[in-house]
């Protein structure tokens, strides 16, 4: 079976290591380097789940456990009406 974006449907796919940002609620977590096959045309990102899993696991030890992390970083926020 061919791989076909789901987006646009090109066939052609690479391998690639990116940064994947989880967000629930008001919460993120920026995770770097995570392996994806990307569409050559479109950009759309297809991820395992298996490596899904993983962040999410990460996410809940860091939210509920207080798991200490890489690094912290500020981000600001700001409202588009403000702006």
């Amino acid at each position: 079976m061919n791989k076909v974006c789901s987006f646009c449907g090109n066939k052609n796919f690479r391998v690639r290591n990116v940064q994947y940002i989880y967000r629930h609620d008001d919460h993120l977590l920026m995770v770097n380097n995570v392996p994806c096959e990307e569409c050559e045309y479109c950009g759309e990102q297809y991820f395992r789940g298996t490596d899904l899993e993983k962040i999410e696991a990460n996410f809940k030890a860091i939210y509920s456990s207080g798991k200490k992390v890489k690094k912290e970083i500020a981000v600001p926020v700001e409202e588009f009406t403000e702006i």
